[in-house]
């Protein structure tokens, strides 16, 4: 992947209806030698001479946990990231998989860490869709069922992986998609980050992206209010910027049910000429 291309994008969150605090995080940083420079929710910058990382998470846990579990779960992972920065400076290879493994459960320590002792704090948790754009490769990891999703040539791909039976039997064929909304389990979590558990066993992988390439990073808010084909309609118009796709997807989901904390992140791919073309 050449170092011209360049991510658009934008960000939008909202509170649920059941509770005024929105315990859904997320985050958008540029990965360099000096650290992470935080984003704007909408902007656009080229991967030249950073990496770009997009991450969204919900949180959950009684009193103010669920806000600060995600809270600390993204903060942790914009110092821990651009440690490999640190790495290949010093004339190694990082491996960015094995850096994110390391990352989860360095963090997931830590949450378990900041509850342990705090009544307000018992059991809290967070998941996680993390986004890491490199020059070369798209690694993510996932924890929960925050997804990332790719649109490329009009066709949806889930890349993460929802860590509960129900989507298991969706995957396989064994459920229908109606089936699987109204399922009783659907939203009994096997993995999260935190929530006093031993340890975490994330989803990660690398893949690699194009210019004309869309991703959506979202919480379960957002699916809640949508059927895969809303998905795969709005991120499938190559007119529409990532900010008016953001705001379609959004209103779209909290006209139809708006019950949950609802964040997504919509990522765009451009050549250099795309690029040109969108900022003049």
């Amino acid at each position: 992947m050449s170092t011209a291309t360049r991510l658009h994008w934008a960000a939008l969150t909202h509170s649920g209806s059941r509770k005024p605090r929105n315990d859904d995080s997320f985050i958008a940083f540029a990965s360099g030698t000096q650290g992470a420079d935080i984003l704007a929710a909408n902007g656009s910058h080229s991967l030249a001479t950073h990496d770009l990382v997009f991450a969204v998470s919900d949180g959950m846990g009684g009193g103010n946990a669920g806000d600060l579990a995600s809270s600390i779960l993204l903060q942790q992972m914009c110092e821990i990231i651009p440690e490999t920065f640190k790495v290949a400076a010093a004339g190694l290879f990082p491996d960015c998989l094995s850096h994110l493994d390391d990352a989860l459960h360095s963090v997931h320590e830590h949450i378990n860490d900041a509850a342990a002792g705090r009544e307000e704090c018992r059991g809290m948790a967070a998941t996680l869709a993390l986004a890491w754009f490199t020059p070369e490769n798209l690694y993510l990891a996932n924890a929960g069922d925050s997804r990332i999703y790719l649109s490329r040539d009009g066709a949806l791909t889930q890349l993460t992986r929802d860590h509960t039976s129900a989507w298991g039997q969706w995957q396989r064929g064994e459920i229908s998609e109606v089936q699987y909304r109204n399922h009783p389990r659907r939203s009994a979590l096997y993995e999260v980050v935190g929530g006093g558990h031993l340890d975490v066993c994330p989803y990660l992988a690398a893949i690699p992206y194009h210019p004309g390439d869309r991703f959506l990073i979202c919480s379960d808010g957002l699916i809640d209010g949508l059927w895969e084909r809303h998905i795969t309609n709005a991120l499938a118009n190559a007119a529409d910027s990532p900010a008016l796709i953001a705001e379609t997807l959004l209103k779209r989901s909290l006209d139809n049910c708006g019950v949950d904390d609802t964040t997504l992140i919509v990522v765009a791919v451009t050549g250099v000429n795309d690029a040109l073309q969108a900022e003049t």
